[in-house]
């Protein structure tokens, strides 16, 4: 048994330059914190429950703004908080994975 069932991690990584697209230029940071705020306002978080993680470039920001959650390994994008209400809401509480912001598994 893992000390978290769930842990969730937000790409919040700052490319410079702006020649390839980056998730914290979307927004990642405030969903990030939204996110934190909704798992604890569920009584989710915590051991046993869900952990929201920042991370640094997880190599899919051209399909971004992106969040794993594992151990699924289930690969999400968002545009607003409404988006990560749901994957929240659905995925970590009610185990139902949310197919229409699934990435491409490529």
């Amino acid at each position: 048994m893992s000390f978290y069932a769930h842990h969730v991690f937000f790409c919040l990584n700052q490319r410079d330059g702006g020649e390839r697209p980056c998730c914290a230029n979307q927004g990642a940071k405030a969903l990030q914190e939204h996110a934190k705020a909704r798992v604890k306002e569920l009584g989710l978080a915590g051991p046993g429950g869900v952990r929201i993680n920042k991370a640094g470039c997880l190599d899919r920001c051209e399909q971004g703004p992106v969040v794993v959650v594992y151990p699924e390994a289930t690969w999400y994008t968002y545009v607003d908080a409404s988006d990560i209400d749901e994957i929240v809401e659905s995925h970590l509480r009610d185990g139902r994975i949310v197919e229409r912001l699934l990435l491409d598994p490529q």
